[in-house]
């Protein structure tokens, strides 16, 4: 009994000294992005809104992240409804369009790699979750949530102890409608390491 104890106060010691090695560090980000979206119409807009992450390491150069964004924006598409100017003034022909207003969620999880060189830290990351796109007209309207993935990176620059400027940039691939494709997402704002 005293040999199991003793066994068992070893193993936890040292998988409690094992543990003590993993870095607690870790960061949250809030900032302004960009994006640019392919809509059902084959058009794509501009959208501007926010992005923000949580990152946890476990590796001294690598974490998991947990990032989230939505971004906002108008666009003219072509209406269903009657044409009231002809294209071009002749019958028959015309082209009516309807100010829609458009928005983007993305839910992602993943792993970044960073590393630092003086006030620099630049990284990499990979993250999977999914988008949701919102199409609406005067409270009607259509939306499509589907798988994402994201690939991308960007650089931290150290400002005062704990806070950092982060430029980022992301291929975002969503199959938005049933339609496979890419949207870039630009983002920046302020770190805050922990």
């Amino acid at each position: 009994m005293l040999k199991t104890a003793a066994t068992a106060l070893t193993l936890f010691l040292l998988a409690s000294a094992g543990f003590a090695q993993v870095p607690t560090s870790g960061n949250v980000f809030f900032g302004y992005s960009y994006t640019n979206v392919y809509l059902t119409s084959g058009a794509r807009t501009n959208l501007n809104g926010w992005n923000g992450s949580v990152e946890g390491k476990v590796l001294p150069f690598f974490g998991v992240v947990a990032d989230f964004s939505g971004q906002y924006g108008a666009q003219n598409l072509p209406s269903g409804g009657n044409c009231i100017v002809p294209v071009g003034g002749l019958p028959g022909g015309c082209i009516s369009t309807t100010n829609n207003n458009v928005s983007e969620y993305a839910f992602l999880f993943g792993l970044r790699g960073s590393f630092s060189v003086k006030k620099i830290k630049p990284f990499a990351q990979i993250l999977f979750g999914a988008t949701r796109l919102d199409v609406n007209e005067n409270g009607a309207g259509t939306s499509s949530t589907s798988f994402a993935q994201a690939l991308g990176g960007g650089i931290d620059y150290h400002l005062i102890p704990l806070v950092s400027l982060r430029l980022q940039a992301d291929d975002l691939h969503t199959g938005s409608f049933a339609i496979s494709h890419n949207n870039l997402r630009l983002s920046t704002g302020v770190v805050i390491h922990f």
